[in-house]
């Protein structure tokens, strides 16, 4: 063969990655804590945050009758099993609704490995109908399609499959679509790519986040959010940027449910060949009649809840390969004595890090934000949690968000944190609320001058509590804010995007940040994280290999 035999190539090309990826011009956490960065505004980019018309094509209802819209996949709790979401028959919206019957329809998935027959069937008990319903008068009530929800189990791991949905007997069946499932959990095993979103939304802008997206290639999607955005608008189907500053004598905040169904048609293209996982955001509340919440977003998504143990929607957690997921609700209990916080306790102890050596936590509403919109308004829920998800040493937190009544949203990355104190041992934080929603991008900071909160006017009343003191330690003690970029801030920056989270294996993870502005594949902020389970010690269940 010449210089080098088939081992020595072998073995010099995987030293080769190796270098490439700890020392190939990307910097690594090691090499932190890394000095404060803020990149300025590029005024020439402000996008186009303005919703997609109900006449745009690609919201449109296409199909007839009863065949399935809104097709999406979202995992289970393991490798070897998915859900298929799907809607049949048309929403109604207005003074006169009659909710279509469940049982009418049947929600079947035909499916096999890709190139064999699609010999296997599985038939769906969770189809529902939910309603919108408010009390007041003069308000438009609304009821969805028939949604179904059917998982497939048995499944092998990494492996294509083709699938149709519906129900043949009428007959109405979707089109062949196709999804990969997960690798088996393992150390040695990572979906190539994780793509990360928050605060979608339908703009033009959104638009754009999903075809820089796409041209990544994700294995999964996760969605850490605020999805429709539907709760900018009245029931008569008029919007605004800022529903508080157009709208503030309503009795309710009202919602355009079908909204919805044109996010989830727009989607249809990735979503039902991508899974993808989704987070409750503020946006996704939408209260109604009976004190009523979060009735679209529990229902139009299946979720590994029961799976992984959690008795919500609102929080529960799921493996992908070598990477358990915690998905955590901000919006819901979050003290000790609630359920998620028994539920998390749970969880966490029986989770095992020589399965899953990576342990990643996502929630809305971002700990460790700079930005003055929202800053420190989810204190109490720091104060209950971050020294169980420190114990057990979280490695990476997704958050989404940024937005308030000047219609912001950013990108900001941490250096390794806790407890607003530089620690080698804490999570990296990275906070992606640039999706593309309507509600444009945040540009000022609470450590500018004359930036800096009001102590009492930063807690969110959907959250409720009062936690965010000043502080007392560190370069700030004494202070409400910082009077510079603080330390734990490595990185942040005004502008719409998405990002991608690479696991390479046990102990490093590549993040790209992508900006819409720039040509695919281009990331606009790139670090490689690095897990030390030898220097950081953490409670976990860890299996005794003899």
């Amino acid at each position: 063969m010449g210089l080098f035999t088939l081992p020595t190539v072998a073995l010099f090309i995987l030293l080769k990655l190796s270098l490439t990826f700890v020392h190939g011009g990307i910097p690594t956490t090691l090499d932190g804590p890394f000095k404060p960065v803020t990149v300025p505004l590029d005024k020439s980019f402000r996008g186009n945050a303005v919703d997609l018309p109900e006449t745009d094509p690609r919201v449109k209802r296409i199909v007839k009758g009863f065949e399935p819209e809104q097709i999406s996949v979202s995992l289970s709790g393991t490798h070897d099993s998915v859900w298929i979401s799907w809607i049949t028959g048309e929403f109604q919206i207005g003074d006169n609704i009659e909710p279509l019957d469940p049982k009418t329809v049947s929600g079947v998935v035909v499916y096999g490995r890709y190139g064999f027959p699609m010999t296997n069937r599985s038939t769906g008990n969770n189809s529902l109908v939910y309603n919108q319903l408010y009390q007041f008068e003069g308000l438009k009530n609304y009821t969805s399609g028939i949604i179904h929800h059917v998982r497939l189990a048995g499944l092998i791991p990494n492996t294509l499959y083709q699938y149709q949905c519906g129900d043949p007997s009428i007959p109405a069946m979707s089109s062949v679509s196709y999804f990969k499932t997960m690798p088996v959990s393992g150390p040695k095993s990572y979906p190539s790519r994780v793509a990360v979103v928050g605060d979608l939304g339908l703009t033009y802008n959104t638009t754009s986040t999903v075809d820089h997206l796409l041209a990544n290639g994700p294995d999964l999607l996760l969605l850490v959010g605020d999805v429709s955005y539907a709760d900018l608008y009245l029931t008569n189907g008029t919007g605004s940027d800022c529903y508080s500053c157009s709208f503030p004598h309503t009795p309710i905040q009202e919602t355009y449910q079908p909204r919805w169904d044109y996010w989830g048609r727009y989607m249809q293209p990735l979503v039902s060949k991508v899974p993808i996982m989704v987070l409750e955001g503020d946006h996704d509340i939408e209260q109604q009649a009976g004190n009523q919440t979060f009735v679209s977003y529990s229902s139009r998504f299946a979720f590994p809840s029961e799976e992984s143990g959690s008795s919500s929607t609102l929080f529960y957690s799921f493996n992908a390969g070598g990477i358990h997921f915690i998905m955590l609700g901000a919006y819901t209990a979050y003290n000790k004595s609630a359920d998620q916080y028994m539920w998390l306790e749970k969880d966490l102890a029986n989770f095992d890090r020589n399965v899953t050596p990576w342990l990643v936590a996502t929630w809305h509403p971002p700990w460790y934000s700079t930005y003055m919109a929202h800053y420190r308004e989810a204190e109490c829920m720091r104060v209950e949690m971050e020294d169980i998800l420190y114990k057990y040493g979280v490695d990476i937190v997704f958050n989404g968000h940024f937005e308030n009544n000047q219609q912001v949203h950013a990108y900001e990355r941490s250096n390794r944190v806790y407890n607003y104190t530089l620690d080698p041992c804490g999570p990296v934080y990275i906070t992606v609320g640039d999706g593309g929603n309507r509600e444009k991008m945040a540009i000022a900071h609470a450590d500018e001058p004359g930036n800096c909160p009001e102590p009492c006017t930063t807690p969110d009343k959907l959250m409720g509590g009062f936690c965010a003191f000043n502080f007392t330690s560190g370069p700030a003690a004494g202070k409400f804010c910082w009077d510079r970029q603080p330390e734990y801030s490595a990185y942040r920056e005004s502008s719409f995007g998405h990002g991608i989270l690479e696991v390479k294996n046990e102990t490093h993870a590549l993040w790209s940040w992508h900006r819409n502005q720039d040509f695919y594949r281009y990331a606009g902020d790139q670090i490689f994280i690095v897990r030390q389970p030898d220097s950081c010690p953490v409670t976990a269940n860890v299996t005794q290999n003899n």
